[in-house]
């Protein structure tokens, strides 16, 4: 089959899953009007991809309502958790598939596995030089685990149910993934520097032996980059948050206009888009 009629026949696969998830998964309304019955076009198409701040509770310890606050403490299974879960047991399984039974002659799985790797390996050794050698596993973990997190929202029922959302379009979840590289960055710090190694980076107090004035504007450089420092969980998060929520409200509105032709153009420039994202949330090299 040629490249060109291969195109097409995806194109037309995407125009027919799409055209089945209407009638399968179709979009919920979660402030349905009053009086209303069903899904109500194209109102609940939009409302149902504009779920924020707190995402939909598959379960709650404590039946409480949050809709209308921002910051709470409540103890519960999210839409976006439950996803995240299932995402995670597929990409494990995945791996486990693709890794098993490995040889020196490798097979096509084996080959496709291999070159991914490679693929991310040199991408992180371009970023962070040979040094970097020994945290391309983690890249790779969350390298992929983003990824899939990301592609998991362009997958019907995912965005169309109440109990299942993409992953990364909470803010919640990103800022756990932007806290673990953040955590993990710091603990190298400390760890290859040492405590007054690292901390001299911020308080470059030595600097005062060249003079008053060399100290007071080396520790307003440093206090900078502290401030900065505390910064970096926020803009990863909100980056990747960003993205793909807004991604997802995109998709819905166009989706709810045109039912499935424009929104493929959507779909594509959105899978540029998370792919770009994919590791928006690793730890620096």
């Amino acid at each position: 089959m040629s490249t060109r009629n291969k195109i097409l026949l995806l194109l037309a696969l995407v125009i027919v899953v799409d055209v089945v998830a209407l009638f399968v998964a179709p979009p919920f309304d979660p402030t349905p009007a009053a009086g209303s019955t069903g899904c109500v076009f194209p109102v609940c198409f939009i409302n149902g991809n504009l779920e924020f701040p707190a995402p939909h509770a598959v379960w709650r310890l404590l039946d409480t309502d949050i809709s209308s606050q921002i910051a709470v403490f409540d103890i519960s299974i999210s839409s976006t958790m439950l996803t995240m879960w299932i995402v995670s047991a597929f990409t494990i399984a995945l791996l486990f598939l693709m890794t098993r039974g490995k040889a020196m002659v490798p097979g096509k799985v084996q080959n496709a596995m291999e070159y991914v790797w490679e693929l991310i390996e040199d991408f992180g050794m371009s970023l962070g030089g040979p040094a970097a050698k020994p945290y391309i596993p983690l890249f790779v973990g969350f390298f992929l685990y983003i990824l899939f997190n990301n592609w998991s929202g362009l997958i019907p029922p995912i965005g169309k149910v109440e109990d299942l959302r993409a992953p990364t379009s909470d803010v919640n979840i990103t800022i756990g993934l932007a806290l673990v590289a953040f955590g993990f960055f710091e603990y190298q710090g400390f760890s290859k520097l040492g405590i007054r190694g690292y901390l001299s980076k911020f308080f470059p107090l030595g600097e005062f032996r060249n003079g008053i004035g060399a100290g007071l504007i080396a520790m307003f450089v440093g206090l900078v980059e502290l401030l900065l420092e505390f910064v970096k969980p926020v803009t990863l998060s909100m980056r990747l948050f960003g993205n793909i929520y807004g991604g997802e409200v995109a998709l819905g509105v166009m989706t709810a206009l045109t039912i499935a032709i424009i929104p493929m153009a959507l779909i594509a420039l959105e899978l540029m888009l998370i792919s770009s994202r994919r590791s928006s949330s690793r730890p620096s090299c």
